[in-house]
């Protein structure tokens, strides 16, 4: 089995299981370098550090409200050291009320078992 489709494998199933900071745990490598789609000045695109990761997860569950999410993969190729994941969401923003279902993928890079990147894109249709 390649390095990309046992991580991927075993981040669905903590994500699945609602299991998302120990997935950050166990997964992710110290100096795992974040890239979202978009960008604010109170959370930056990009990001580094396990640390700046978990900030970054308290923040989403801080400012939403989550009704339901699905995650699909891992989907793997001829690399052996990236896979891609299918997130949906239903969440409210706590800001402004606004209710809303949001899907992106993650493209995640391994390196040594961990995941060094992950990097979202989103659909905009």
């Amino acid at each position: 089995m390649s390095q990309a489709l046992e991580v991927g494998t075993q981040l669905v199933t903590l994500v699945k299981e609602g299991k998302d900071a120990e997935a950050v745990d166990t997964l992710y490598d110290p100096d795992i370098v974040s890239i979202e789609g978009q960008g604010s000045e109170e959370m930056p695109a990009r990001i580094e550090g396990i640390d700046a990761i978990r900030g970054k997860h308290q923040w989403w569950y801080d400012n939403h409200e989550i009704h339901g999410t699905t995650c699909e993969g891992p989907f793997v190729g001829h690399r052996d050291d990236q896979f891609v994941v299918r997130f949906g969401m239903d969440v409210t923003m706590k800001a402004t009320g606004d209710r809303s279902q949001m899907s992106e993928v993650g493209l995640f890079t391994v390196k040594d078992g961990k995941i060094v990147q992950e990097e979202y894109l989103y659909l905009m249709a």
